[in-house]
């Protein structure tokens, strides 16, 4: 009688934690080093470039390094033909017909600065067991082109994503038997 009263008790207390092992679930990060930690800095800096008078030290100053800064893509002038072949020259912009002019004394910059957070979200044992997982992405992502002719800044672009909020929701009703190719692959070791 004491030993059934005891799994009672402790079936009543799992019970009672469930919703606390929503901790349990796995979360992460990604962020593209920078100096911002906010999309409206990145947008704000990207907005005192100035075509025509910007220098590569002014970047520097601005946080476009584009020495030092990590995921960094660096651009030729072919890769700018290839990016804009639909258009035609005369509608080009006159900063990317300089470019294209300029050949060897033009370089591009890709920046993508970002800050976005993943977690899952809802009930520990649907998620582990394979049945309902939710996961929140959270945060923003930054992209800047800035084509350089010759040593000043002849055109710039931005675009981006200042405000990411999204939940993705994915539906088993086998649960972990959904895919049995799963199970078998994670059993057999290769």
């Amino acid at each position: 009688m004491r030993r059934n009263l005891l799994v009672q008790l402790t079936v009543l207390a799992f019970l009672v934690l469930l919703p606390g092992c929503s901790r349990l679930l796995p979360s992460g990060k990604a962020v593209a080093e920078s100096p911002w930690t906010r999309y409206s800095d990145a947008k704000e800096a990207f907005d005192k470039i100035s075509v025509g008078e910007t220098t590569v030290q002014d970047l520097k100053v601005l946080g476009f390094d584009v020495q030092n800064s990590p995921n960094l893509k660096v651009l030729n002038y072919l890769d700018i033909a290839a990016t804009v072949q639909g258009i035609p020259h005369e509608e080009l912009d006159p900063g990317l017909q300089a470019c294209l002019m300029a050949r060897d004394g033009c370089r591009a910059y890709v920046f993508e600065p970002k800050r976005t957070y993943t977690k899952r979200i809802g009930n520990f044992w649907l998620d582990v067991a394979s049945f309902r997982r939710v996961t929140q992405e959270t945060g923003w992502r930054f992209k800047a082109l800035i084509v350089f002719v010759n040593h000043h800044v002849a055109y710039k672009l931005a675009s981006g994503e200042p405000q990411i909020d999204q939940l993705q929701e994915q539906v088993n009703p086998l649960g972990p038997f959904q895919f049995p190719s799963n199970l078998i692959f994670g059993i057999i070791p290769f």
